[in-house]
């Protein structure tokens, strides 16, 4: 009842005991691969040798290559109930044959075989292209992402198109003879071919690297009216259709990047390191202007992130219907931290208000009954 055919792979009849050889097979090699790479690690460790990336990555390459020979044991496994199979025709058996189009397991093997090669290849490429970012002296992490990033998807697009060479697969005839369903998937995939292309553009301009932080600018409807909505993140990874951003409050969003090429994007880690930030505030008219302007720039002046050696200065900007209203206005640094410092500056002003016995105003309303 146990050696009775489930279903067939290939030329291969598979039973239940078939089943059981190969999960012992492949539970055995993910024991073995834990244990040499174990010994490996201890083996290194034990000799003092210090691993570079590369180092590192062909341990890894030797610790999984027990998988290659859990795969061959697997096939010879089914000798148990399939004794004129050889592997050669297991290898030659076409499991799709669509005319044109001849596929079997040998093909299978390359096509797995070149997508592990690309893979290493990309692993590679990374080791190479980090360290030439490193040995400069203006190491820049997000333009070593950006590198990296297109070589991957270079190798990767190559990889295909090599596998499509190696399985005889006219890319031509494919490409005419689905034009329609081409059409109708460009249609229906219009908001995602535009996010990829969006993502290239990120990636080849270099105007948005990970590591900066930006203020993203948008718009969303507050009862039905449209309004602008700000978001201040830092950018953690690009990928070919989206991006992800950390907020201030620690969550991370996953943003098309259509929207990062087409809404207005302010780069805080662009250009000068220092930025003019004001704090609004209002006093009541009549009140000691010269008192509280002398005030309001001590406690801009006692904070230890406000560049002193940038003006430090008090603006009256309109007369307001409740008070004069006046703006504090000071240099520092762009920062992650900037609304805390203001938090920090205005706790400042309101502790120096209250020794020196000054009222902020607040709206005063007269009812008038007829």
């Amino acid at each position: 009842m146990l050696s009775t055919t489930l279903f067939h792979i290939g030329p291969y009849k598979i039973c239940f005991w078939n089943l059981v050889f190969l999960t012992l097979i492949f539970l055995i090699a993910a024991i073995l691969r834990r244990i040499v790479h174990r010994l490996l690690k201890r083996y290194v460790k034990t000799t003092h040798i210090n691993l570079e990336g590369r180092q590192l990555a062909w341990l890894k390459l030797l610790s999984q290559s027990v998988y290659l020979l859990a795969i061959y044991v697997a096939v010879l496994s089914f000798k148990f109930n399939n004794h004129h199979v050889t592997f050669n025709k297991f290898l030659t058996y076409k499991f799709i044959d669509l005319g044109s189009i001849k596929i079997d397991f040998k093909d299978l093997l390359i096509i797995v075989s070149v997508f592990f090669g690309a893979r290493m290849l990309v692993n590679l490429s990374k080791l190479y292209i980090g360290r030439k970012f490193k040995r400069n002296t203006n190491y820049d992490a997000a333009s070593e992402y950006v590198y990296i990033q297109i070589a991957k998807y270079v190798i990767y697009v190559f990889s295909i198109l090599f596998c499509f060479q190696l399985l005889n697969i006219d890319l031509v005839i494919i490409l005419t003879s689905s034009v329609g369903l081409l059409v109708g998937i460009g249609l229906g995939l219009q908001d995602v071919f535009k996010d990829m292309i969006a993502g290239v553009v990120l990636l080849i301009e270099g105007n948005l690297r990970v590591g900066d932080i930006v203020e993203i600018y948008g718009t969303s409807k507050v009862n039905q009216k449209p309004a602008t909505s700000t978001i201040v993140a830092k950018i953690l990874k690009i990928t070919v259709r989206t991006t992800q951003i950390q907020t201030r409050e620690g969550n991370v969003l996953i943003i098309p990047n259509s929207r990062l090429t087409q809404e207005q994007i302010e780069n805080w880690s662009h250009g000068s390191e220092l930025t003019r930030f004001s704090i609004p505030l209002t006093i009541d008219f009549g009140a000691d202007t010269e008192l509280i302007k002398r005030l309001l720039i001590q406690a801009a002046m006692a904070h230890p992130k406000v560049k002193k050696s940038h003006p430090v200065f008090v603006s009256l900007a309109n007369f307001g219907e409740n008070g004069l209203e006046l703006e504090l206005i000071f240099w520092a640094d762009h920062s992650w931290d900037i609304d805390i410092y203001k938090s920090e500056i205005r706790y400042e002003i309101d502790r120096l208000f209250r020794e020196y016995q000054i009222q902020i105003p607040y709206p005063h309303r007269t009812i008038n009954q007829i």
